[in-house]
């Protein structure tokens, strides 16, 4: 039985079984605000400059000092700017780690988590969206918000895996059931 009295804190230890009762484990659909933050969060890194340091493009240097100590300082800054934009109960997780990347992943791999169902319900947002009582700009900003976010989710860029099918697979069921 999955999620059962009798499954151990932290999961049962099958991939393949979800336990909603376990404390680690995140509803995908309350993650919406980790995809604001990091659309935010890479633009101001971008704008910096310094998005290098999350993605892992720029590396420490191993033979030259100054340089050492120059993405020393640049990197602590990246990771102040993480840090000073997570809630507390995050930062606490976070707060000893020292390089960026390893913040902004670990953030990533605790934050990230959503399904078919997200996808769907925001599909299902769309497809049922009306203008009703709200101004022309209310609607357009709610309509357009509601469609990059499912840009966001949908779009593969790098497919190495054949998520891509099954994510094909998926959008068409959901056009078809709100068809």
């Amino acid at each position: 039985m999955v999620g059962g009295p009798t499954d151990p804190p932290g999961g049962s230890g099958k991939d393949d079984l979800i336990n909603f009762d376990d404390p680690l484990y995140i509803h995908p659909s309350g993650n919406q605000k980790f995809r604001l933050w990091r659309s935010s969060i890479s633009r101001a890194l971008k704008a910096r400059n310094n998005l290098d340091f999350v993605d892992d493009t720029f590396k420490r240097s191993e033979v030259d000092m100054s340089k050492q100590t120059k993405w020393d300082m640049a990197n602590a800054v990246v990771c102040s700017w993480l840090l000073s934009s997570i809630s507390d109960s995050i930062y606490q997780s976070q707060a000893y780690s020292e390089i960026a990347k390893y913040i902004w992943e670990n953030i990533f791999e605790t934050y990230n988590k959503y399904d078919g169902s997200v996808v769907f319900n925001i599909q299902k947002q769309i497809n049922s969206l009306k203008q009703n009582d709200i101004s022309l700009s209310n609607y357009f900003n709610k309509i357009d918000s509601l469609w990059k976010e499912f840009d966001g989710l949908t779009s593969l860029t790098e497919c190495t895996c054949g998520a891509s099918i099954k994510l094909k697979i998926t959008l068409n069921l959901c056009n078809f059931i709100w068809s």
